[in-house]
């Protein structure tokens, strides 16, 4: 595919990956809702409409992942093809990491099922079953460290070739720069300095947004025609 095709299609991914992790965040927001691990089994059973949709969902965003890792690739590779590998791999993990937690809410259904009805599981059994599928995981997930690592360096490079404005190729070299910073420590435990939920994520979807667009609309400047955009420009 051209540079241009490359773009297009990333500008289009970038959008439809976060309207749809949004909504899938919104879905479960129910089946989660519950005071104690009893009650988010039962939710599990009460919204298992919601929660199948939100495992198609994720489907969607591992193969968004995908989708951006190989057109990123294509658009900065001749600017370092190492860099531009290592990102495509890191997003690619992000990919790969952010299905594993299908497997926990098919089997939560499952059991919010099985509790029910004749043949249904003795208490100790549910129990241990509930307590392994509901146990304690990272505050953010693992796959977001890949996201973080992989958008900052496919930024450095748009920046350092001057593929698209000055100004978005920063925002989202600092906004990538500083969840690349955040999410490990918060993955590994470590008290930090974070924002509450969505407001930690506010820079990055500003700035995705805003390269979204503009790979969308304009796509990338090719390497001999970088380009030099202020804010009152576009």
């Amino acid at each position: 595919m051209t540079r241009t095709t490359n773009a297009r299609i990333a500008g289009f991914t970038y959008l439809f990956y976060a309207a749809i992790g949004i909504c899938g965040d919104l879905l479960m927001h129910h089946a989660f809702g519950g005071a104690d691990d009893a009650t988010t089994l039962a939710r599990f059973g009460e919204y298992a409409t919601e929660v199948r949709i939100d495992i198609l969902i994720k489907l969607l965003e591992a193969l968004s992942a995908l989708v951006l890792a190989v057109t990123l690739y294509g658009i900065t590779r001749d600017e370092d093809h190492e860099l531009a590998m290592l990102g495509m791999v890191c997003r690619v993990a992000e990919g790969v990491l952010g299905t594993l937690s299908i497997q926990s809410y098919l089997g939560l259904v499952w059991l919010a099922k099985a509790g029910a009805g004749p043949g249904a599981l003795d208490l100790s059994t549910t129990n241990a079953l509930r307590t392994f599928l509901l146990m304690p995981v990272p505050s953010v997930p693992v796959g977001t460290v890949f996201f973080a690592v992989g958008s900052t360096i496919f930024s450095y490079l748009l920046l350092r070739g001057r593929m698209v404005p000055v100004w978005i190729a920063w925002l989202s070299l600092f906004a990538s720069g500083l969840l690349a910073v955040v999410l490990p420590l918060q993955v590994a435990g470590f008290s930090t300095w974070r924002m509450t939920g969505y407001y930690q994520w506010l820079p990055a979807l500003v700035a995705q947004t805003a390269l979204a667009l503009w790979l969308l609309i304009k796509g990338v400047a090719t390497p001999g025609d970088a380009i030099s955009v202020t804010p009152q420009d576009v």
